[in-house]
């Protein structure tokens, strides 16, 4: 294993910890997107730059200003949040555990294969490839995503337009 994998996978391993533990909503924003620019990096070695680029921009972009918005809009604080009773508090260390319990069962067996260079394409996680396969594989789903998304800003755009004489208070 490289030590570029292994410094990425224990800094998206540590911050997503970050998030989980952070008590400050912001600080858990932050935590967040510095996991997803080390799982930017983990698409980069896996020679995929169109996810790696996306990842970026989508999530530790648009949807992180997102919750950010959010979080600030909420005015989250300690003195607002409820005490949670301590059987609440029981059960999610047991969940967690058991989670944790069968992901270690679970990948126990596996042993990490590396690639056969007479075999490895270096160009399979390229844009070009992705279209090719995107129009011609996958063309009527595209185009009904396509479709969907459309109904619903149309119908974003209906639900929001003021009628002539209404008030919004």
């Amino acid at each position: 294993m490289s030590p570029l994998f292994l410094f990425l996978s224990f800094l998206a391993l540590l911050s997503a910890l970050g998030v989980v533990i952070a008590k400050n909503p912001v600080h858990s924003v932050l935590f967040l997107i510095l996991t997803f620019f080390a799982l930017s990096g983990h698409y980069l070695i896996l020679n995929a730059q169109f996810l790696a680029a996306v990842n970026i921009i989508v999530y530790a972009g648009a949807i992180m200003v997102l919750f950010l918005f959010v979080i600030m809009f909420l005015n989250l604080n300690a003195d607002t949040e409820p005490k949670k009773p301590i059987m609440a508090q029981i059960a999610a260390v047991i969940a967690g555990g058991s989670l944790l319990l069968v992901l270690v069962a679970a990948l126990r067996n596996v042993e990490p294969v590396g690639y056969d260079a007479a075999t490895f394409d270096s160009q399979i996680g390229m844009v070009d490839r992705l279209g090719l396969v995107l129009y011609d594989q996958y063309l009527l789903p595209f185009e009904l995503a396509s479709i969907l998304f459309l109904a619903a800003m149309v119908g974003a755009v209906m639900l929001g337009k003021r009628e002539t004489g209404e008030r919004n208070f």
